[in-house]
C-alpha cells in the first residue's frame, strides 16, 4: 500500500484488491464507523474515502460490486518509458506474462550555447526519436496482438514520452484501451515493469481527513 498527496487536498492510497477488507477496518479503527453512498465513505468524524475500481474493471455502483469485481483477474497491458528507456509487459492477474526492456542512450541537456548547442539539441532530438521509435516497434509486437485479451492499457514513467510511443498511427487500437491511470516509476527496469503490476490492480482511494 502506497500514499501520496492528491491535489486540493487529502492523499490518494493504492490498495491491493485483497486487502480492501483489512484497510476499511483500519479507516473504521483511526475515524470512526463509517456509511456509505455508492464508493463514498464518511466516517463518524467526518473523514472520507472515494474508492475508484482498478483499471479494466467494471464500474463498480457500491462497495459490494466493488469487492467482488476488483479481485477478479484480468490481463493487463503495462508501457512504461521515461527517457531512453522502455519496458512493456502484459499482467495476468499478479503474474507478468510476456515483457520486453529496451533501453536507448539519450543525452542529458547542456548550458552551452550558440552552433555547438543547437547540433547538441539535433543530435538529442533524433536520440530521442530512436528511442520512441524503438519502443513503438516494441509496444506493437508484444501488445497489438494481445488487444482483444487485454482489459486495459496502464501507462507510467514519463507523459511525453508515453504519449509519443502512442502517438503511432497503428498503435491506436491501444489507445482506447488507455486507462486514465498513469503510474509514476523510475527509469523501467524488468524490476520496475514487475512492480507496476500491484500499481496498475490496485483499488484507488481519495482519502481526505476531517477540516
Amino acid at each position: 500500500m502506497s500514499a501520496r498527496p492528491a491535489a486540493g487536498g487529502g492523499r490518494w492510497v493504492d490498495v491491493a484488491p485483497e486487502r480492501l477488507t483489512r484497510w476499511l477496518e483500519n479507516f473504521a479503527a483511526r475515524h470512526g464507523p463509517w456509511t456509505a453512498a455508492g464508493l463514498l465513505l464518511t466516517a463518524e468524524d467526518g473523514a472520507t474515502a472515494e474508492l475508484s475500481p482498478p483499471p479494466g474493471a467494471p464500474e463498480a455502483k457500491d462497495l459490494d460490486e466493488l469487492r467482488r469485481e476488483a479481485g477478479e483477474p484480468r490481463r493487463i497491458g503495462l508501457l512504461l518509458a521515461r527517457k531512453g528507456a522502455v519496458a512493456v509487459g502484459v499482467a495476468a492477474g499478479t503474474k507478468l506474462v510476456v515483457s520486453k526492456v529496451d533501453t536507448h542512450y539519450v543525452q542529458g541537456r547542456t548550458a552551452a550555447g550558440g552552433w555547438s548547442q543547437q547540433r547538441f539539441a539535433r543530435r538529442r532530438d533524433n536520440q530521442a526519436k530512436a528511442a520512441a521509435a524503438d519502443g513503438a516497434g516494441i509496444a506493437a509486437r508484444l501488445l497489438l496482438p494481445e488487444v482483444r485479451t487485454l482489459s486495459a492499457l496502464v501507462t507510467g514513467g514519463d507523459h511525453t514520452a508515453v504519449d509519443t510511443i502512442l502517438a503511432t498511427p497503428n498503435l491506436q487500437p491501444l489507445g482506447t484501451l488507455r486507462s486514465d491511470r498513469f503510474l509514476e516509476v523510475p527509469e523501467p527496469r524488468r524490476t520496475v515493469l514487475e512492480d507496476a503490476i500491484a500499481q496498475a490492480r490496485a483499488i484507488r482511494i481519495l482519502v481526505r481527513d476531517p477540516t
